[in-house]
């Protein structure tokens, strides 16, 4: 099994490197995600030479571009260094098929949003940290993602699930992308594109329609930012209906009437709110076994990360 890599903020995993010496150790990370992935640790305030404990740092605009400065004394400026050893370090992450990064949140090197940028008169929230800002230009395919949004159960799931499918893209390119390895990987998310943006399912259905037009690596490089960009949507119940009642025409030679009224009550009540995703899954599952379809077996809508991660509970 292919090792999931995905790079982290030091001070997430508790290692105390933030400017007062202490950290923000993330109890999720390091207690249900570290099972499946290896973490990369990245802190970019220490990497460039700054020290534990040290004075903050923050943005700050003027009218040519934004700086990383000193908070008490702007004259004492970072943004140089921070962002040489950004690209560098992110030119290097590109080339190890990273498959997701969780970042501290409002970090003027590291947050994702709502990062505060100082005017002399002001302060916006609308910055995004220097390396965080080179990680998504660099490679916007990459999951990204916050440590406190994480304690949202559907962006938390929806995270986790992008992590898990572009682990599995590049598995299953085994370091030489193809056509036809794409086509058959695309073949079993087909559901889950369906579920979470409708319109990037035609969309991406139409470029692997004309793969044939396209150089194998622009095929792929395409096909790879779609596909993550289409999944950073978050999938809603109505789309995640007609995902369920798509899936419930295949049964329908199958099923016994009780069976097939069972079967449409227990995805509406899930329509409706009644139900979490689990209870409709389950059932179909349960189908699935007692009648076996090839299609359906490998479609990731069903299993898209380990079960043991609980993250559809809630859904």
């Amino acid at each position: 099994m292919r090792t999931i890599v995905v790079g982290i903020s030091s001070c997430l995993l508790g290692e105390k490197v933030r400017f007062d010496s202490g950290h923000k150790q993330s109890s999720y990370v390091n207690q249900e995600l570290s099972a499946h992935f290896t973490f990369k640790s990245v802190c970019p305030e220490v990497s460039i030479g700054l020290s534990v404990p040290r004075p903050t740092i923050r943005l700050m605009s003027d009218d040519e571009r934004i700086r990383l400065v000193e908070s008490k004394d702007s004259s004492k400026d970072y943004t140089d260094k921070m962002e040489t050893f950004s690209r560098d370090k992110v030119s290097e992450l590109a080339s190890q098929d990273l498959c997701g990064y969780i970042v501290c949140a409002k970090s003027p090197t590291c947050g994702m949003e709502r990062v505060k940028v100082y005017t002399e008169k002001h302060a916006t929230t609308d910055g995004i940290g220097i390396y965080t800002r080179q990680l998504m230009k660099k490679m916007p395919w990459l999951p990204i993602e916050e440590d406190g949004r994480l304690n949202d159960p559907v962006l938390k799931e929806n995270f986790v699930a992008r992590v898990f499918a572009l682990n599995d893209f590049y598995q299953s390119m085994d370091g030489s992308p193809s056509a036809g390895k794409i086509v058959a990987f695309h073949s079993r998310y087909k559901l889950v594109l369906m579920a979470n943006h409708p319109e990037s399912y035609k969309s991406l259905g139409s470029l692997v329609a004309k793969q044939h037009l396209l150089e194998p690596e622009d095929f792929a490089y395409q096909y790879r930012t779609g596909f993550m960009n289409a999944l950073k949507n978050r999938s809603s119940r109505k789309t995640t209906t007609n995902v369920l009642m798509h899936i419930q025409g295949y049964f329908k030679r199958d099923l016994t009437a009780s069976e097939k009224s069972e079967l449409a009550r227990v995805i509406d009540d899930y329509r409706t709110g009644l139900l979490p995703i689990l209870a409709p899954l389950t059932l179909l599952k349960h189908y699935l076994e007692k009648y076996p379809n090839d299609y359906l077996h490998q479609q990731k809508f069903l299993q898209p990360h380990p079960e043991e991660l609980r993250l559809r509970y809630g859904l």
